[in-house]
């Protein structure tokens, strides 16, 4: 081994002990349940793969096929999961979970979810947002999904077929996985489109789409309104790309194009949880002018308005 990477695995061995304890991992068994870390690893995937097989396990999981095997029996012993041979190929069995599997699997993850509330629920939002945004990091940094030296990023302004309709799905997926909101947001979300399309001028408003290998990852729009303002919308970035400054450089586009068009100010909407990019807007002049109580999507919010004044 190069001494001179000695000190960054020294780093990372030093975090993984530290992590392991911090969630009890070296404990025989997770969250003063029956199952091993191993097993309730397998419980979940089982529950989560379509067509769940024993191949797609251990491709997914980089796991013993000997040792997935057994557990695999002991789950049907104990009525957890059972197989079902499939009709396209008779040396495949598809994996699923029983009721009885399905409810383990449930308390599970809400022992989990418990879990890491305890861990971060005495940290300040601020520390909750770095917290996260370090763990992406992390997860770019060693997963095939982040860029590397041969993907190629582009932004793009073009608008095609097809582009809208990504954004209204990255939209719904990621605030009900990350703020909880519910399928009102969605629909929310579609009509906000379908009003802007309803008076679209390519004169007046534009789109930036992030791209990595010609895949969006992340978008921001300005919307033309009278008396020289603007409206900063629908931005938004894929959780496996950010910490790359890429909903950084968004931002900047979009703010330099309304310099450029001679807006004199420009507004954005957003909900008080969203703190980070909140933050981003703050460094960029926006102040905070207005702000309301919003219950339709699936819990409480408030609404905020901020503007940049651009003269």
């Amino acid at each position: 081994m190069n001494t001179n990477h000695i000190p960054l695995v020294r780093g990372i061995r030093r975090f993984n002990r530290f992590y392991t304890n911090m969630l009890g991992l070296l404990d025989k068994h997770m969250l003063n349940s029956d199952f091993s870390l191993s097993e309730a690893r397998v419980l979940y995937e089982i529950g989560q793969i379509d067509d769940c097989t024993s191949k797609k396990l251990i491709e997914e999981l980089k796991i013993d096929p000997g040792y997935l095997s057994r557990i695999i029996k002991n789950f049907e012993k104990q009525g957890l999961t059972y197989r079902i041979k499939s009709t396209e190929d008779g040396r495949l069995y598809h994996l699923y979970l029983t009721d009885q599997g399905r409810e383990i699997l449930t308390k599970l993850e809400e022992s989990s979810d418990q879990q890491i509330y305890q861990m971060i629920v005495q940290l300040q939002g601020d520390n909750q947002n770095e917290l996260l945004e370090g763990m992406q990091r992390i997860e770019n940094a060693l997963s095939g999904e982040s860029i590397a030296s041969g993907d190629k990023f582009n932004i793009r302004t073009e608008l095609r077929p097809g582009d809208v309709g990504y954004l209204i799905h990255l939209h719904g997926w990621i605030y009900a996985e990350e703020c909880s909101y519910n399928h009102v947001f969605e629909g929310y979300v579609c009509k906000t489109f379908y009003d802007f399309f309803q008076n679209y001028d390519s004169q007046k408003d534009r789109f930036w789409f992030a791209e990595v290998n010609g895949k969006i990852v992340g978008a921001i729009a300005i919307v033309g309104h009278a008396d020289k303002k603007a409206q900063l919308r629908w931005f938004i970035l894929h959780p496996k790309f950010r910490g790359m400054s890429f909903g950084n450089r968004l931002l900047n586009e979009a703010i330099q194009y309304c310099g450029e068009k001679g807006y004199h100010n420009v507004f954005l909407e957003t909900t008080e949880d969203q703190r980070t990019a909140i933050k981003m807007y703050m460094k960029k002049g926006f102040r905070k002018v207005a702000e309301h109580k919003n219950q339709t999507w699936g819990k409480d919010l408030v609404e905020q308005t901020y503007e940049l004044n651009l003269l």
